[in-house]
């Protein structure tokens, strides 16, 4: 029998939702999605890129002209800052939409891969920025999404995101 005035402390052991304890998240207990895919990406950015052309450039031409869109250098000078401006649009949309009006038009949208939460603000510059790492070789980082079997493209691998189906 044991006594209760033990000079050692009782061990209390930790309570678990669900009664047990949880396990390191490893590749096999990744969660599973139904992955977006290449085609669908694909069309989405077409989505998104035929709506930048057609509200940026009447923007564009109010802005700086019909002048701007010829090779002179220094009348290029806003493109540093047109790029900044659809780079912040396009990360806030990722954000607080968690994808982009073609992404949502095909309904996928971007998340964590390893936990399948909505990716930090950070984690989206990241995925962002790699979009020119994805680039660079003759956009293979973006075909890769055919042969990955998480349809993840470069810039995706880099910034720990995955491109899932909308759940129904």
């Amino acid at each position: 029998m044991e006594s209760s005035s033990s000079s050692s402390p009782e061990r209390v052991e930790p309570r678990w939702e669900g009664g047990a304890a949880p396990r390191a998240l490893n590749r096999e207990d990744a969660p599973a999605y139904d992955y977006a895919g290449f085609w669908q990406r694909a069309v989405a950015i077409l989505i998104d890129w035929l709506l930048v052309v057609v509200i940026a450039m009447p923007i564009i031409v109010v802005t700086f002209g019909a002048d701007y869109f010829s090779l002179d250098p220094v009348r290029r000078s806003g493109d540093l800052v047109i790029a900044a401006i659809v780079g912040a649009i396009v990360v806030g949309f990722w954000r607080y939409c968690g994808a982009t009006p073609g992404k949502l038009a095909v309904g996928v949208r971007i998340v964590d891969a390893a936990t399948g939460a909505p990716p930090t603000t950070m984690r989206l510059v990241i995925r962002l920025l790699c979009y020119f790492v994805s680039a660079l070789p003759f956009y293979l980082g973006f075909l890769w999404a055919v042969f990955d079997r998480r349809k993840q493209g470069w810039h995706d691998k880099i910034a720990g995101t995955v491109v899932i189906q909308e759940p129904d």
